[in-house]
């Protein structure tokens, strides 16, 4: 028994086709096998004119999908140039098989054409490195590629063929080998710990939610418990999407994020309970203080587990300890709340309808004011979005009003790590649409991180469209900008935005394109947008904006200048 394949691309992509792949994303080198493999096969190629664009495709599908995504690249350079993007996939968590090319073993020190040492390249960048060294390995490589990638924890891992294996024939004898089986556990009682014990004791806690919870909450278990706590709800920016945001306890973004009222709460907070997150430093920094307080965390990933807060730290699957503990204080018959947790509570109600009040005397404010103001535009994309939708954002100095509550992102939300790649949201819409197709996918952006995306936001356009562009046009990196403007640095030599005209679209019957300067048509231009993305157009709204619209809690954080 046994299956003979032409060459290593064949073997690969019938390992990926059992294991539930569908699609590649990439730009493949000189050997275009691969599409042939990959067309035998049936699987689709998006194809990409820059190699982090991407890995930040591959990297959104992942995030959105919860499944293996794949990228193909070639050798040398292109490695390289996918760096950032591995980078990001890392920090993401993001389940990405990297396929690259590599030079045959005979040549390897001859200085041969783009040689490279891409695995000591790759090896910090990603979960497992490994370079396959005889035809025989392809199979099993693969196999343990895509064991790694898938974790726990997830990540990306990366996998080279070099050119004499590539071309090889490739015997397989015996069953083809498979992926580990998963043990999914029960939901059992907690015994006894720190971790129970500080939660039984607790008045005013607060669950805040990381990005590790993606997809593991697709029932509730962590509303159900932040209720049964009486926690006000926050999540990472990372996290957000895991949660409903509707739900009324969340409170929004935590750490620099987080607006006035929502920095109160962490302030009187008695608990911090972090599931499947990092406590990176946005975070814990800007603004108010991470709170003195005893700090619960659980993590799948021991890297996860920071070892710079008190309190008890839990290594395991949240969502397992999320319904532990729910049952655990159940069976305890605890009964009603106490009344202490019942003024926590209507602390919290009170923090989420100032918040709301805010947002009521930011858009009046704005309504007042000359051109569309950012409040302004995220409410009117609120406004009209569909039920099933998702929000890609960047982390530019005016993009991040997309992370300030109570703007909803309703049915998900991608954002770029602690990393903040230029143009990771720009591309990575493109693979988010790909997982979701039923879904309106929206891009919230800036035009430096559309101009380092634009190429594959056009090559896409025809074949893999859907997506709408909403452009934040300040002249280039905001940020930076204000960071000079701080420091008293002369604009004229440091010339971070160029205020203008937006930038230049490519044109094709596959793109809509349009400039937005009335606040009176911002809805109807909007929702034309839409439509023509369920179409499956490319449709790009780039929108003027000024340079001090800045969103409050970085004002608040006096992060950037007044």
């Amino acid at each position: 028994m046994g299956k003979r394949y032409a060459d290593a691309w064949s073997a690969i992509v019938d390992v990926l086709v059992a294991n539930g792949v569908d699609t590649c994303f990439g730009l493949p080198g000189d050997d275009l096998e691969l599409l042939r493999a990959l067309d035998a096969a049936g699987l689709d190629l998006v194809p990409c004119r820059d190699q982090r664009n991407a890995m930040y495709m591959a990297t959104g599908y992942a995030l959105q999908s919860g499944r293996l995504a794949v990228c193909a690249l070639g050798k040398g350079p292109a490695v390289t140039h996918a760096a950032t993007g591995l980078l990001e996939a890392r920090e993401s968590g993001a389940p990405v098989l990297v396929l690259a090319a590599g030079v045959s073993e005979r040549r390897r020190g001859s200085g041969g054409f783009q040689e490279l040492d891409q695995v000591a390249v790759t090896a910090p960048l990603v979960r497992w490195a490994h370079r396959v060294g005889h035809p025989d390995r392809v199979v099993p490589a693969t196999v343990t590629a895509l064991t790694r990638a898938v974790g726990p924890p997830a990540g990306p891992v990366y996998l080279e063929m070099p050119d004499d294996v590539r071309t090889a024939e490739i015997l397989v004898t015996g069953p083809q080998p498979t992926l580990p089986e998963p043990l999914v556990l029960e939901s059992v009682p907690l015994m006894p710990g720190p971790a129970l014990a500080a939660i039984r004791a607790s008045r005013r806690p607060v669950v805040l939610v990381g990005g590790g919870m993606r997809h593991r909450n697709d029932d509730g278990v962590v509303e159900r418990f932040s209720e049964r706590l009486g926690a006000a709800l926050f999540t990472t920016a990372s996290g957000r999407g895991a949660v409903d945001e509707y739900h009324r306890l969340f409170c929004g973004v935590a750490g620099l994020y987080a607006t006035a009222p929502a920095r109160e709460l962490w302030s009187s907070c008695d608990l911090v309970v972090s599931l499947a997150g990092r406590l990176e430093e946005t975070v814990v920094e800007g603004g108010t203080p991470w709170p003195p307080v005893t700090v619960v965390q659980v993590n799948v990933d021991p890297g996860g587990l920071s070892a710079e807060f008190a309190g008890p730290r839990v290594l395991g699957d949240a969502r397992h300890a999320v319904l532990g503990w729910s049952r655990t204080l159940d069976e305890e018959g605890k009964g009603e709340p106490a009344d202490a947790t019942e003024v926590w509570a209507n602390v919290i109600a009170v923090a989420r309808k100032v918040m709301s009040l805010g947002v009521e005397a930011e858009l009046a404010r704005a309504a007042t004011l000359p051109g569309i103001r950012i409040a302004e535009l995220l409410a009117a994309l609120d406004a009209t979005a569909g039920e099933h939708h998702v929000l890609v954002q960047e982390n530019g100095l005016q993009d991040m009003w997309s992370y300030c509550f109570p703007f909803h992102v309703g049915g998900g939300s991608i954002v770029p790590s602690e990393q903040t790649p230029l143009g990771f949201g720009a591309a990575a819409a493109i693979g988010v649409k790909r997982a979701a197709p039923d879904h309106e996918v929206t891009a919230f952006i800036g035009d430096g991180a559309f101009l380092a995306a634009r190429a594959d936001i056009a090559a896409a356009a025809p074949a893999h469209g859907g997506v709408l562009y909403v452009v934040l046009c300040n002249g280039g990196y905001g940020w930076l900008d204000a960071q000079r403007a701080r420091l008293g640095l002369d604009a004229e030599r440091y010339p971070f935005i160029r205020p203008g005209a937006p930038p230049p679209v490519v044109d094709g019957p596959d793109i809509r394109c349009r400039v937005l300067r009335d606040k009176a048509a911002l809805a109807d231009e909007i929702l034309a947008a839409r439509r023509f993305c369920s179409q499956g157009g490319t449709a790009v709204l780039m929108v003027p904006v000024a340079p001090d619209d800045i969103p409050p809690p970085l004002r608040d954080a006096e992060v950037v200048p007044q």
